[in-house]
């Protein structure tokens, strides 16, 4: 059936610079006459394999640690940038011995602190799925690679299914989908931890719900909670979205479904093995202050007594007062706004305001910053932002490691400073935005949400600043840095088709 709304292909190449000086690398821009849609190199495959590649990318940027680094002391995977969670938990979690995660508990000498595993159910189940592809071969010193060979399989097919999503989501804007595959920090953080198995689900239940299909997003979105707390907090603006615009059912629909899903998952587990599946949520909440928060600086530049229950009760207080800030930004709203751009908005305050800040939470925000905000300036900037973090982080730890080597105290400050000016820099971009959707680049064609589901285009039925009839904009869909380029009529291979 055809989308009611159906639109031509935006080509990014006629609307944004960056995307027009980085196509001279391929032979320039598409010209006017350009066939797009048809054959085999269609824009979710060439999305699919470039995310491939770029992952294939991380892997080698692993290699230094990979020879060696993971086994012979924090040194060389500092300095080579190459660390990773995923060999070290394979014996520090009981995973080599053949425990059982959430039942068995961990022993002293291999976990330290940590009686049970500290993940979520199904991340849980992800790595012992791993293990139980890792040989157990005794001439084997180092089986810890092979364990993360294996994840490295299994998140690069999250990252392939998380790229077709986001590629999916906007029918007419398939090419946004390059700005996750080709960005910088998938690469380097991609198997560091197992965030992308919660990514690729988000990024499903977001496809499911720009398909009208709540409940199917719902599960989606509690079973990638039942992976990562974060995807729940997106139900705070499905929430007001649906309030402003009287969809009541969906909403209902979508919370069954994330409930339903995540006790599903997570319910067996507490009746059968209550410590090992709280252990989580206590790590969470009696975690003091970490590595890349602002609450990291304040406790080394001043005489401020941070303990973690003075941090969470804080941290809350920020998080409920930016959450209050966002749903009136909804309401207050010319239009309204669109889900990712909310979506972006909630997990952005989360990761600013937590207690810790480790570099693959980047991964959380890609998929979202790509939807919210597809312009290539913009999320090229923010990026370089998180690369410099990713590196700074490693050469505080190498320099805490050894004689003075590395980066000081200072300068790993300022990182966490720039990383946090490159988040608030999308964040102030995307308010504005909202506020002035005439530079909303995915409303230029005319249309409302493309990835609003049961929203897009969905009159409003309550807003605490209702719009006048002229605040709808209808900009040309091609203007290329204010001069209009007329594409012509659709052919019938451009015109978006629902399955």
């Amino acid at each position: 059936m055809v989308h009611p709304n159906a639109r031509a292909t935006v080509r990014p190449t006629t609307q944004d610079e960056v995307a027009a000086a980085g196509s001279e690398l391929i032979g320039g821009p598409a010209g006017r006459r350009a066939v797009s849609g048809g054959g085999w190199w269609t824009p979710v495959r060439i999305v699919a394999l470039l995310a491939i590649g770029m992952f294939a990318l991380g892997m080698v940027q692993k290699l230094p640690c990979y020879d060696g680094g993971w086994f012979y002391g924090p040194a060389a995977q500092h300095t080579h940038a190459c660390y990773s969670d995923i060999p070290h938990l394979y014996g520090g979690r009981g995973f080599a011995e053949g425990l059982t995660p959430y039942f068995d508990r961990i022993p002293a000498e291999l976990s330290g602190d940590k009686e049970y595993l500290e993940y979520p159910v199904l991340t849980g189940l992800f790595m012992e799925v791993a293990a139980w592809f890792t040989p157990q071969d005794a001439a084997d010193p180092h089986p810890a690679q092979i364990y993360w060979l294996v994840n490295s399989g299994m998140l690069m097919a999250c990252a392939v299914i998380a790229a077709v999503c986001v590629t999916r989501i906007h029918r007419t804007r398939p090419w946004d989908g390059l700005l996750f595959a080709l960005a910088p920090a998938l690469a380097l953080t991609a198997t560091i931890n197992w965030d992308l198995l919660a990514v690729a689900l988000s990024c499903a239940a977001l496809l499911m719900w720009s398909r009208s299909r709540p409940l199917a997003a719902g599960v989606l979105l509690g079973l990638a909670t039942a992976a990562k707390f974060y995807p729940v907090l997106m139900l705070g603006p499905i929430f007001v979205l649906c309030w402003r615009a009287g969809r009541w059912r969906a909403f209902g629909q979508v919370t069954a479904g994330t409930v339903g899903a995540w006790l599903a998952v997570n319910l067996p587990i507490m009746v059968a093995a209550w410590r090992g599946w709280s252990e989580f949520y206590t790590f969470s909440k009696d975690r003091g202050v970490d590595f890349g928060s602002f609450w990291l600086v304040l406790a080394h530049r001043t005489d401020l007594t941070l303990e973690p229950d003075r941090v969470n009760t804080l941290a809350m207080a920020l998080v409920l007062g930016g959450c209050l800030g966002i749903a009136a930004l909804a309401l207050l709203a010319p239009r309204r706004p669109r889900l990712a751009q909310l979506a972006f908005l909630v997990v952005a305050l989360f990761i600013v305001t937590n207690k810790v800040y480790s570099p693959q939470y980047v991964l959380w925000l890609i998929p979202l910053a790509v939807l919210a905000r597809p312009r290539w300036r913009d999320f090229l900037v923010w990026q370089s932002c998180e690369v410099l973090y990713f590196v700074a982080i490693w050469m505080y730890l190498a320099h805490s490691g050894t004689d003075g080597q590395g980066l000081p105290p200072g300068g790993y400050h300022l990182a966490i400073l720039v990383h946090l000016a490159g988040t608030l820099y999308l964040c102030a971009l995307i308010v504005r935005d909202v506020l002035r959707p005439e530079h909303d680049l995915v409303r230029r064609d005319g249309s409302d949400d493309p990835g609003g589901g049961v929203l897009d285009g969905a009159p409003d039925a309550f807003a605490l600043r209702p719009a006048p009839p002229t605040a709808v904009p209808n900009s040309h869909p091609y203007v290329e840095w204010g001069v209009p380029e007329h594409p012509g009529p659709p052919s019938p291979r451009d015109v978006s088709r629902e399955t």
